[in-house]
């Protein structure tokens, strides 16, 4: 629930939109509008922006939210100590300070181009609760599992790996939309994609990420429907170069052009996504267009010269692995030894994003955002350091291929119709969810 500390992309919504609130957030054009702040104004040299906060807006026990919960967790985020992932996006900030309990300076080095997109996606924090906790025990503060928002919705309480439940906190401000119309909002973990259909066929959920493949079924229930939606989710076959094979950019090329995109995207992900060229999915405005990898088996043989790399590839699940699979079946086609090793999510992520990053090789999603912040901080996973200029880091992805690039995924979720007011697009599922409303 600590916006400093994870990366996961239903928590970071759940912070976004439920719990807490941030400076600004995106309208459904992607541009940014006042939220927390309700206005900010550009230095003539473009290098300060000052913002103004919302007045009335306090946490859930009753505390003002003042200047100084902004200022403390940006510096918190800025503290390498921390850990918060998407530290690179501040690394142009010289200072941030709070004038008085409603406005908020943030310092640049250098000119900036447009709104930092970071600050549509930090979460603001209340100092008071955590300045006493060190940098580098963030990830284990109390407040973590016992929040106080001050957003939309109250934290009510927290069963680990069973659920969250939060009530509409009736005081809301109507400056920052108002009381939510929903009483409740209940976030369910499950992790097993027939449990998770069976329950939403029963009524036992309202929404459940499906697979693909359960959307016939899901359209043939009269009270239940398929919303699918454009999202920045591109997925990869992530090389770590730093360990063997990978660290041979011939090895890398030749897994590359191993594997079928098309077969992917029409096989496991059902129509339901695109064929990635790179990180950027093409809706975005940033995207670079680059030469497509072929499909080409008897290039990737040649490559490997008659050698037979092994690797385990990494990734998350629990069941039958079909996209690891699928891999592993090409991969080897060509002279791959591949073993597949599927892990629970923590275990995965500590394997893969811990400082050893003990890994060869993972399938996984990397969750994006509209600034392309996420580009960055791959450099740290595969070894390859990444620029900052995104035109530049697509060009060093197509390159030197860090990532074998797979598909761009779309949202797929079941929903029971008796919920209304329901939208979900790149900002997420949960980006309208103060105007849902249970039909009578």
């Amino acid at each position: 629930m600590n916006p400093l500390v994870t990366i996961h992309p239903l928590a970071k919504q759940v912070q976004r939109y439920v719990l807490l609130t941030t400076l600004a957030r995106y309208d459904t054009a992607l541009v940014p509008q006042p939220y927390l702040a309700r206005t900010w104004v550009w230095s003539p040299d473009l290098q300060a922006l000052r913002f103004r906060l919302q007045s009335g807006v306090r946490w859930h026990d009753g505390t003002p939210t003042t200047a100084r919960d902004v200022v403390w967790t940006l510096n918190a985020a800025r503290d390498p100590a921390t850990g918060y992932p998407r530290l690179n996006d501040l690394a142009g900030v010289s200072w941030v300070t709070d004038p008085d309990d409603s406005t908020v300076v943030v310092r640049f080095a250098a000119p900036q181009r447009g709104f930092p997109d970071v600050l549509t996606d930090l979460a603001i924090l209340p100092s008071r609760l955590l300045d006493t906790v060190p940098a580098s025990r963030l990830r284990e503060a109390a407040w973590n599992d016992h929040p106080v928002g001050n957003g939309p919705f109250r934290f009510v309480s927290h069963e680990p790996r069973r659920r969250w439940v939060f009530a509409a906190d009736s005081t809301f401000p109507a400056a920052l939309g108002g009381p939510p119309r929903l009483e409740r909002f209940v976030v369910v973990v499950v992790d097993e994609p027939t449990a998770k259909l069976a329950a939403l066929v029963a009524g036992e959920l309202d929404f459940a990420g499906i697979t693909a493949a359960h959307t016939a079924y899901v359209r043939r229930d009269p009270d239940l429907a398929v919303l699918d939606y454009p999202m920045i989710l591109p997925y990869g076959l992530v090389f770590n170069t730093r360990r063997t094979p990978f660290d041979d950019p011939k090895v890398r090329l030749a897994a590359a052009l191993a594997i079928d995109r098309r077969e992917i995207v029409d096989g496991y992900a059902f129509g339901f996504a695109s064929i990635a060229d790179g990180p950027v999915p093409p809706l975005l405005p940033q995207y670079l267009s680059v030469p497509r990898l072929p499909t080409a088996p008897d290039s990737s043989r040649a490559l490997l010269a008659g050698r037979r790399p092994r690797f385990e590839m990494l990734s998350v699940g629990s069941g039958e692995g079909a996209l690891e699979q699928m891999l592993q079946a090409r991969l080897a086609a060509v002279g791959f030894d591949v073993s597949i090793r599927l892990l629970e999510l923590s275990a995965f992520n500590d394997r893969v994003y811990g400082p050893r990053h003990d890994f060869q090789a993972a399938v996984m999603s990397l969750p994006g955002d509209p600034g392309l912040g996420y580009l960055q901080p791959m450099g740290d996973l595969t070894g390859i350091p990444v620029p900052r200029d995104p035109t530049a880091a697509q060009r060093l992805f197509a390159e030197r291929l860090p990532v074998a690039w797979l598909y761009h995924a779309r949202g797929v979720n079941g929903m029971n119709r008796r919920v209304q007011g329901v939208t979900m697009d790149l900002r997420g599922e949960l980006g309208t969810l103060s105007r849902w409303w249970i039909a009578p």
